[in-house]
C-alpha cells in the first residue's frame, strides 16, 4: 500500500540570555558539572522563581518574526513528570496560555513555496543532563542546564517529507540566529528538534498514529532518522501490524530508531498554573517597541541580494546563511563602490571570493581583515590595476603578514600587465613552446584556446590582463 507521510516538528531553541529562566545562575556552556546552580534551579524547598525579562523579550521577538499573535496575557504552568535530571519533579512551562500562537513560516522546496503553520511558541525551563560516558554501573546528573530558558516552537503537521522538514528547520534556525536569540548550535544542544511522524494511506483524511523522535543533533541525522522511521512504519503496516504511540531515540551508530518510552498525552502531565508565578501581561507598547528592533530577516535579505546586487539565488542563499558573512559582504561592496567601481561587478567578485575561491579562509576575512579592505581589493581589480588570479595571492599574503592589500600589490609588483608589447612577447614564447597544440588549434581544435590562456597567465605570474590576453591570443593563433 502507498502511504502519505505526515510530519510536524517541535523545536527547542535555547535562548541567548546571560542567566536562567527563573534565577540568576549563568547559562554559559561548558562549565564544570553542577557549578551553575542555586536553590531555585535545584528545586530546594522555599525557593521562589522570578521571570527573566530578556527571555520574554526574545520570545516576543521570535513570535513577531514568525508572524505569530502575541498573547497580551499568558501564564506559566507546572508540567509534572519524574526523571532524575528534573530536580523539582515538574518543569515550569506554558500550557493553555502560551506567549505566541498561530504563526507561519514559508519554505522553498524544489522550486516551489510552501507555508508551514506554527501552532504555538511557548517558554519553558530546560532540565539537567544525565551523564553516562565513562561511568560504570551508575549515571551522574549535571544540573548546570536545569532552568535554562527554552522557546519551544511547535508546527502543525504540514510537512510531507523529510526534505521539507529539514528545509523548515534550516529556515527557522536562520531566523533565530539573525534575531540573535539563539546561536543555533545543534551539537551543543542549543537547538533541538523532535519530529512527530505518522503514515496514512494515500487519499485518507484521518491521521495515523504519531511517533516522536528524540536525540537528534544535526540536520543530517534529522533527515536520516525520519527516512528510517518512514520505512519502519510502512513495513509494520504492510505486515498487518499497528503503530504504537511512543517516543523513539535515534541511534547514530546503528542508523535506526529504538523505543524510549510510550508517548504521553497532555493529561498525563497534570498541568496546572504555577502558583508561584502570577499571570504575565504584555502590553501593546512593549510589543511595538520590540517590533521596531527586528533586523532584516534572511529571506528578505536573499531577495535583496538578488535584486540589488545581481547575484544568483544560490549565491545569495550561501552568503545569507550567516548574518556576520552577509553584513561583511554588504560592507565590502559599499567600500568598493565608494571607489567608483560597478556595484554588480564588485558584488559578484566578492561573493565569488567568499563562497568559491577561499572558503577555508573566509572566517579569517571577517575576523582579521576589515571589510573596507576587501572592497578596495575588488575596486583594484575592477579598475584594471590587478588581475583576478592575483587576488588569491594577495589575500593569502594579507592573512599571513597583516600588510594591507595595496601594500602587497606594490611591494610584490603584482600590478596587472596590460601592455600589448609585453603580452605579445609572452604569447610568442608560449606558442613557440607548444607547437603541437598550436597546429591542433589551427586545424580546428578550438577547445585548446583555454589551454593557451592558462599558459599565458601562468607565464605572467597571474598578472596578465585576461581580456587583453584573449584578444591578442585570438589574433596570434589565427596566424
Amino acid at each position: 500500500m502507498a502511504y502519505a507521510v505526515v510530519i510536524g516538528l517541535e523545536v527547542h531553541a535555547q535562548l541567548l540570555t546571560a542567566s536562567k529562566m527563573f534565577c540568576g545562575c549563568s547559562t554559559r556552556f561548558g562549565a564544570a558539572p553542577n557549578t551553575q546552580t542555586c536553590p531555585v534551579c535545584l528545586g530546594l524547598p522555599g525557593a521562589l522563581p522570578v521571570i527573566n525579562r530578556t527571555a520574554i523579550e526574545f520570545a516576543i521577538r521570535t513570535g513577531l518574526a514568525l508572524d505569530c499573535a502575541i498573547a497580551p496575557m499568558n501564564r506559566f504552568a507546572r508540567k509534572h513528570y519524574f526523571y532524575p535530571d528534573l530536580p523539582k519533579g515538574y518543569q515550569i512551562s506554558q500550557y493553555e496560555l502560551p506567549i505566541c500562537e498561530h504563526g507561519r513560516l514559508e519554505i522553498g522546496q524544489n522550486g516551489t513555496r510552501k507555508r508551514i503553520r506554527i501552532r504555538r511558541a511557548h517558554l519553558e525551563e530546560d532540565a539537567g543532563k544525565n551523564l553516562h560516558a565513562g561511568i560504570v554501573g551508575a549515571s551522574h546528573v549535571d544540573l548546570n542546564r536545569a532552568g535554562t530558558p527554552l522557546l519551544e516552537i511547535v508546527t502543525e503537521q504540514d510537512m510531507g517529507s523529510p526534505d521539507e522538514a529539514v528545509a523548515y528547520l534550516k529556515a527557522l534556525r536562520d531566523i533565530l540566529v539573525y534575531l540573535e536569540v539563539c546561536d543555533g548550535n545543534m551539537e551543543e544542544g542549543s537547538l533541538r528538534c523532535e519530529p512527530n511522524l505518522s503514515l496514512r494511506p494515500v487519499g485518507a483524511k484521518a491521521f495515523g498514529t504519531k511517533v516522536e523522535l528524540k536525540n537528534i543533533n544535526s540536520f543530517k541525522f534529522v533527515k536520516a532518522a525520519m527516512e528510517y522511521e518512514i520505512k519502519r512504519q510502512a513495513k509494520v503496516l504492510n505486515e498487518g501490524g499497528t503503530i504504537a504511540q511512543e517516543t523513539r531515540l535515534w541511534d547514530t551508530e546503528k542508523g535506526k530508531t529504538a523505543v524510549m518510552r510510550s508517548k504521553e498525552e497532555a493529561h498525563d502531565y497534570r498541568y496546572f498554573p504555577d502558583p508561584d508565578l502570577v499571570p504575565l501581561r504584555i502590553t501593546t507598547e512593549m510589543v511595538e517597541e520590540i517590533r521596531k528592533t527586528l533586523p532584516e530577516l534572511p529571506e528578505a535579505m536573499r531577495k535583496r541580494f538578488v535584486r540589488d546586487f545581481g547575484l544568483t539565488e544560490q549565491t545569495a542563499i550561501v552568503l545569507t546563511a550567516n548574518p556576520v558573512v552577509a553584513k561583511y559582504f554588504v560592507a565590502s561592496v559599499t567600500a568598493a563602490c565608494a571607489s567608483g567601481a560597478s556595484k554588480t561587478d564588485v558584488s559578484r567578485d566578492i561573493a565569488n571570493w567568499v563562497t568559491v575561491d577561499l572558503p577555508g579562509m573566509a572566517k579569517e576575512f571577517w575576523t582579521r581583515v576589515p571589510a573596507a579592505e576587501i572592497g578596495d581589493l575588488s575596486a583594484l581589480k575592477q579598475n584594471g590595476k590587478i588581475s583576478g588570479p592575483i587576488v588569491k595571492t594577495v589575500l593569502e599574503e594579507r592573512l599571513k603578514t597583516g600588510r594591507s592589500a595595496a601594500e602587497i600589490v606594490k611591494a610584490k609588483g603584482l600590478t596587472q600587465v596590460s601592455d600589448e608589447g609585453a603580452l605579445e612577447k609572452i604569447i610568442a614564447e608560449v606558442m613557440a613552446g607548444h607547437p603541437q597544440q598550436v597546429s591542433q588549434y589551427q586545424s580546428g581544435k578550438e577547445a585548446l584556446f583555454g589551454f593557451f590562456v592558462g599558459q599565458v597567465m601562468k607565464s605572467s605570474g597571474g598578472k596578465a590582463n585576461p581580456a587583453k590576453v584573449n584578444e591578442l591570443l585570438k589574433r596570434k593563433l589565427a596566424g
